[in-house]
């Protein structure tokens, strides 16, 4: 009886040390893609997994992250390892405010290898001149970085700005931040946005621009019909090796060789 109790101990103090490392394994390890040397087709743990219906998001080679300071330290090196292509890095948001854990994530990307762009949360009471020109001030330029990120949706718990202005106004705007953008950094960033977003303002219109479209519980073919996307997040509660806690998932529309063309990494061999 005491060897059991024992060896139940034993075991209980193996899982409270060990199971952390096991929870945040990956699903299903990346493959290592011999034409791109891409680590492709991961598939990773989710705290809230939702149950797919048709094409699901594994379904995809390239898959990457996006993070804030509510990630709080990375281990990069982990993320990469696990099959993380790229990822995007929360810098700024309105006029005035950089997220407190840019530099060391921008940084911790860029050493590890991970392919990085930097997104801007747009805020409803600044002018786009003001939002852009802020950006700039704060983000580095770098032809190896990927095209950056405009981040637009309607913000519920601001507690400073509660306007929303209407779809014309909204789009004008975008214009210029992105005009801006494109002019310092040589690329027109992508915009990100969110179903409800997307329906009530019309940014859909924007001209010669790429989205990245939220749709935790559903593919983006039928939760914004005819619309045309370059990423996919999937989840808000993923679980990747070297993050602490959940994180968002994302996946690119297509293939390896078109990620290395898009994102301007190495031609495939």
């Amino acid at each position: 009886m005491y060897r059991i109790l024992v060896a139940l101990l034993a075991a209980a103090i193996l899982a409270s040390c060990g199971g952390r490392a096991d929870r945040t394994a990956p699903v299903v390890p990346a493959k290592l893609d011999p034409e791109t040397n891409l680590l492709v087709y991961p598939r990773y743990g989710d705290s809230k997994p939702h149950p797919w219906k048709g094409r699901d998001p594994y379904s995809y080679p390239i898959h990457g992250i996006d993070v804030a300071r509510y990630q709080g330290d990375i281990n990069w090196s982990r993320v990469k390892s696990a099959g993380i292509n790229f990822a995007f890095i929360k810098a700024t948001e309105g006029g005035d405010y950089i997220d407190p854990m840019f530099r060391e994530h921008w940084q911790g990307a860029r050493r590890a290898g991970v392919r990085q762009g930097a997104y801007h949360f747009y805020y409803f009471c600044r002018t786009a001149r003001e939002q852009a020109a802020w950006f700039i001030q704060n983000v580095p330029r770098n032809s190896s970085d990927l095209p950056h990120v405009l981040d637009l949706e309607w913000n519920h718990q601001s507690r400073t700005c509660r306007l929303r202005p209407d779809g014309e106004t909204i789009r004008a705007e975008a214009e210029i931040f992105l005009d801006t953008l494109e002019a310092y950094y040589g690329r027109r960033p992508v915009v990100y946005t969110t179903v409800d977003f997307f329906a009530e303002t019309g940014i859909g219109r924007l001209r010669d621009t790429e989205f990245w479209l939220r749709s935790v519980a559903g593919h983006p073919r039928t939760v914004y019909p005819g619309a045309f996307w370059t990423f996919w997040q999937y989840t808000g509660t993923g679980i990747v090796p070297g993050v602490d806690g959940p994180v968002d998932l994302n996946v690119f529309r297509s293939s390896p060789e078109s990620w290395l063309r898009w994102s301007g990494g190495v031609t495939a061999r």
